[in-house]
């Protein structure tokens, strides 16, 4: 039977043993480890700075005195609580969708839809770089699973073509992919996969995770900013990255998140998230919709520009390759005062491990400049 030693053993000697790295300051592009160091933090989705924002502090601060620390139960039993309700109601709006329904996180949101949406009758359609979370629930659902290149509008074509001819009657075809995607920072060819779905039965899943906030008006994200919202079935993101908080959610008809309610394992079966969060991200729609986030976008897109004229996103990799080499560069921004981890497998495939900036609102054009000075190549 093998150990865990001999386990970290082979991690350690392929160079893809992790370890958590203490952190003493609250999140920001300024961050103290344990030791006492000070670094740039050039790693965090917590894109328009909100994760420390005197506003958000407050906001949290506010709710927890009118609504406590704690759910008490699954939203099922007894802990589904009215900043709940508030919240959902008002992310509706905010997406131009029918309903929405939150999770505890944006894992647990993917793993809760999609295998209460399929089952091994179905068949999923997904982007080979679709996030993990994704992948788990597509694998967990049972259903026929196939994978396109990414961003191949051909070969999705080819895929739906055959799995509209394999589907049984009562079957579900669901399509996934992201709209920004989490490790390469590019964009979902969005506008020519809802051409492809327009005259298919396929249903159509897209994750805004790292588009939500500061893509699309008032930072809707990628599909509000293409005029695609009426055309996507179910709208899925998080609360973790650009709205600085924590939780995940799925927005789509009213009749899709009822049967949800029903059957999402991870909603029905974990106890709610905090009322307090809920009435927290609440106001914190608020403060993205209005001026401040248009204030904060702005920042954080003159940022972009600035580090990479060319980018898309926030998000910016430069792709190295192997472990050891990748590892080494990011020990060299580190002693440099730049915290840029090493992603290596499994987060992104074999061969391609990067280092991966992530742009803040709240970086300052020195920052950003010393960066580029420090090491030239990741721009």
């Amino acid at each position: 039977m093998r150990s865990p030693e001999s386990e970290l053993e082979a991690l350690e000697s392929s160079g893809l043993r992790r370890q958590l790295r203490r952190i003493d300051s609250p999140q920001g592009v300024v961050i103290t480890l344990a030791n006492g160091t000070t670094l740039l933090n050039f790693s965090s989705n917590d894109y328009l700075g909100l994760a420390n924002h005197p506003l958000t502090r407050a906001s949290f601060i506010k709710n927890i005195e009118a609504f406590g620390t704690g759910a008490g139960a699954s939203r099922l039993v007894c802990g589904s609580q009215s900043p709940h309700h508030g919240l959902e109601e008002k992310l509706a709006a905010f997406k131009k969708t029918e309903s929405a329904l939150t999770f505890s996180s944006g894992f647990a949101t993917a793993t809760g839809v999609i295998p209460a949406l399929c089952d091994k009758e179905d068949i999923i359609i997904l982007d080979k770089l679709c996030h993990a979370s994704l992948i788990d629930g597509a694998r967990l659902s049972g259903a026929t699973m196939r994978v396109f290149p990414h961003n191949d509008l051909e070969k999705l074509a080819s895929h739906l073509s055959w799995a509209e001819r394999k589907i049984a009657k009562d079957g579900r075809i669901l399509v996934i992919t992201e709209s920004v995607f989490s490790m390469d920072g590019d964009r979902a060819p969005l506008q020519g996969i809802c051409d492809l779905l327009t005259p298919s039965p396929a249903l159509l899943l897209v994750d805004e995770a790292h588009a939500f906030g500061y893509i699309g008006p008032e930072g809707r994200g990628l599909a509000a900013e293409l005029g695609l919202e009426e055309q996507i079935n179910l709208q899925m993101g998080t609360f973790s990255k650009a709205a600085g908080l924590s939780g995940g959610y799925i927005c789509g008809s009213r009749n899709m998140t009822d049967l949800l309610v029903n059957k999402a394992r991870s909603f029905i079966y974990s106890t709610a998230p905090a009322p307090s969060l809920a009435a927290t991200i609440s106001d914190c729609l608020d403060l993205i919709a209005g001026d401040n986030g248009a204030t904060l976008r702005s920042a954080l897109w003159d940022n972009i520009q600035l580090f990479n004229s060319e980018a898309t996103s926030a998000i910016i990799p430069l792709i190295i390759g192997e472990n050891e080499p990748t590892l080494a560069a990011a020990q060299t921004l580190r002693e440099s005062g730049y915290l840029i981890p090493a992603i290596r497998y499994p987060t992104v495939s074999k061969g391609t491990a990067r280092l991966r900036v992530t742009l803040s609102a709240n970086h300052l054009p020195e920052h950003i400049k010393g960066l580029k000075e420090a090491f030239p190549g990741l721009c």
